[in-house]
């Protein structure tokens, strides 16, 4: 496998074009609580030789969500630091919210097909995939498993544990230079630094 640095001149059918996403919730699962908060980082694509790294993290996509419903936890919202009451007011509908993140996700893919990476999965993939289907026009761009999971490639990469690869624990020749602040723009770019780290580890075996 090769590793390049830069962005495709184009993508075909046959390029997994990835997306780094985060979420910020005000509590642990969809249809219960709300999501208030998410990213997508453009991360990088591989079609099937070549894994092209961005040089920087730029394409991204953030917004700020209205609640939906009105139980949270009080110990969610001291880890994301927003404001609640404030995104009553001015966040986005989740309508407008999840169909300018499918016009962005299909805008920056082109023919390619969208991948949606995370660390760990679950959690981030649970709730996106719940709001796309609630409130998108056209669902999930990342259907209904078009997704990678970090943590599990990190420890296939370094013949550790999953509990072993938790993010304090990350070795260095895989860890990312952004920190890991709560906020979900930050930390898809972290995302997507490991993520790109683990390519080039696999590409120097």
């Amino acid at each position: 496998m090769n590793f390049e640095e830069g962005f495709p001149d184009r993508f075909t059918r046959n390029t997994d074009v990835y997306f780094s996403v985060d979420v910020e919730t005000d509590g642990p699962i969809p249809g219960r609580f709300s999501m208030l908060s998410f990213a997508l980082v453009y991360a990088g694509a591989f079609d099937g030789k070549t894994f092209f790294k961005p040089k920087k993290y730029e394409r991204s996509f953030y917004c700020e969500i209205k609640p939906i419903f009105e139980e949270f936890e009080p110990e969610a919202m001291q880890v994301n630091g927003l404001d609640r009451a404030k995104l009553l007011q001015s966040g986005l509908t989740p309508n407008d919210a999840m169909n300018q993140a499918s016009k962005w996700i299909e805008e920056t893919t082109g023919k390619g097909e969208p991948v949606f990476v995370a660390y760990p999965l679950s959690f981030d993939w649970s709730w996106m995939y719940w709001y796309f289907v609630q409130f998108s026009n056209t669902g999930s761009p990342f259907g209904y498993s078009r997704c990678f999971d970090i943590k599990t490639a990190m420890a296939l990469s370094l013949g550790k544990t999953v509990r072993s690869v938790g993010r304090k624990r990350i070795p260095n020749v895989l860890k990312s230079q952004s920190p890991h602040t709560h906020h979900a723009l930050d930390d898809a770019v972290s995302q997507a630094e490991i993520f790109a780290n683990i390519f080039k580890l696999e590409s120097g075996k």
